[in-house]
């Protein structure tokens, strides 16, 4: 059984919900890892928060981010086990964060600590 990493994108990071909706989001979310932890293919996860955050860029430039011409942002991850990409996909369905149009969650097979896969 292989990792993959889900990666959250939400298509307008600017966007801030009301609390309202952020607790129906958080719930929901909550519920979505909840059923992939009960089948045993939940590894970890977490959001990513933009307070402190920088961009190192080529040959040592800092700047404040993730900002400028970016629209998209990551707004979290999560690792899962699974058997194939197909079914790594499947727990991506079901995902929250899907709701918002234009956001996606990106499924991507994790190195071993080897290198390998």
């Amino acid at each position: 059984m292989n990792e993959y990493m889900l990666i959250l994108r939400h298509q307008d990071g600017k966007k801030i919900a009301s609390p309202e909706q952020m607790q129906i989001w958080m719930k929901q979310t909550m519920d979505w890892i909840g059923s992939i932890a009960a089948q045993g293919k939940f590894v970890e996860g977490n959001g990513l928060l933009f307070d402190d955050s920088k961009v190192v860029w080529h040959q040592g430039v800092v700047t404040d981010g993730p900002f400028g011409e970016i629209k998209e942002t990551i707004g979290g991850y999560m690792v899962v086990k699974a058997g194939s990409v197909e079914e790594a996909a499947e727990f991506a369905k079901g995902c929250p964060v899907l709701q918002g149009e234009g956001n996606s969650v990106e499924v991507r097979l994790m190195a071993k600590n080897d290198g390998t896969h």
